[in-house]
């Protein structure tokens, strides 16, 4: 079985080091120093070492005032790359990123996954296609990042997953995946990782501190503080547990809608069916965003009040088009003390193109190994 403490074991100054050069691309090295607390002699050594270890390459010198020139430093892109796989209710996405947190290439499966097994090896096949396109070894792989809507149980090993996802549900999930792509395994809740890919190539490029609202087959949540990923003690961080039974069924999932569409005479396959065809005139849209808003306003003041973010961002599958009208449509709570309310989080669409939680689940290898 693939072991995560092989390969690539870097100090928590090495990955600092790491993650400043990824977050500006490129840097004069003796600019790094800035950004640590560390000394230049010791940010020199590092870099160095990194340098050596074939992870930051040294470019042209470029001289800074009165000092020294000083080397311009970068990642080695092709010197690590990992894999990200979306499993959503009724089809699968699979990703490839290189040490630059830069997605590759981007695939999807249209097969709903209700077979586990049968799931397991159309992942398998793909992946190696991909790796082949992209001339990819898979000894460079630092490792998998696997998403799944639901909630874990049993002490963080499963997954509590929606009902079509019901053969994925309720199983130690990770030796599964480890065995069947042989490969180390990350396993989190999609919104949680949605959260992650937002946090590196979206929003979070200028939100140290949002909430991600992740519109699927269900409505969940992942939050990011300091610029990190909150996942709590369960790895449940951001599990809406705001609703009683009767009022969960006006929560704004998507199946909700799909099935308010299909009432109203309009055909609709499964979620990434809505998300390529949906269209705002359609009968059904205008109740469904009445019917769910209350549930949807209570979340964004909930979230606004315990978490204060910068930002709440939606994302998930949901239609941009339809993202548009709900926020625009979502209201805070306006009765303050003198009439005067706090700082509001800007509502906001997710910013990362592509499948947000897939391309989260491939950085979350990286983030866990590599960067800080």
């Amino acid at each position: 079985m693939p072991k995560k403490n092989d390969g690539l074991l870097l100090s928590p100054s090495e990955r600092l080091i790491l993650n400043i050069v990824r977050r500006h691309g490129t840097m004069a090295r003796a600019a790094i120093a800035a950004e640590t607390d560390m000394v230049q002699q010791s940010v020199h050594r590092l870099v160095e070492q990194l340098i050596a270890r074939g992870l930051l390459r040294a470019g042209a010198t470029i001289r800074n005032g009165r000092g020294q020139p000083s080397p311009r430093i970068e990642l080695v892109r092709e010197a690590a790359y990992t894999a990200g796989i979306s499993i959503n209710t009724d089809s699968i996405t699979l990703c490839l990123a290189d040490l630059s947190c830069h997605i590759l290439e981007e695939v999807h499966i249209r097969t709903p996954p209700t077979h586990r097994n049968a799931s397991l090896t159309a992942i398998g096949d793909a992946l190696e296609r991909i790796l082949a396109r992209n001339g990819v070894s898979r000894e460079k792989l630092v490792g998998v990042g696997v998403a799944i809507g639901g909630f874990f149980v049993a002490g963080r090993r499963q997954m509590n997953a929606p009902e079509p996802l019901q053969d994925w549900s309720l199983i130690d999930l990770v030796p599964i995946l480890e065995e069947a792509l042989h490969l180390p395994v990350w396993l989190e809740n999609n919104a949680t990782t949605a959260a992650i890919g937002e946090s590196l190539l979206g929003a979070g490029l200028w939100a140290q501190n949002f909430a991600y609202l992740s519109f699927n087959y269900g409505f969940g949540a992942g939050m990011v503080v300091g610029g990190k990923p909150l996942f709590g003690t369960h790895g449940n961080a951001g599990e809406l547990t705001l609703f009683t039974p009767e009022e969960a069924a006006h929560r704004p999932t998507l199946s909700s809608l799909m099935t308010e569409l299909r009432a109203n005479g309009i055909a609709i396959d499964s979620v990434e069916d809505l998300r390529q065809r949906f269209d705002p005139t359609w009968p059904g849209v205008e109740s469904w965003i009445q019917r769910t808003l209350p549930a949807l306003n209570r979340t964004v003041n909930a979230m606004t009040g315990l978490f204060d973010p910068e930002a709440i961002v939606f994302g998930g599958q949901l239609p941009l088009p339809l993202g548009r009208m709900l926020i625009e449509r979502v209201r805070f709570v306006d009765i303050h003390r003198y009439g005067v309310g706090p700082d509001r989080p800007k509502l906001v669409l997710t910013e990362t193109n592509g499948d947000t939680s897939a391309i989260g689940a491939a950085l979350l290898p990286l983030k866990e190994r590599l960067f800080e």
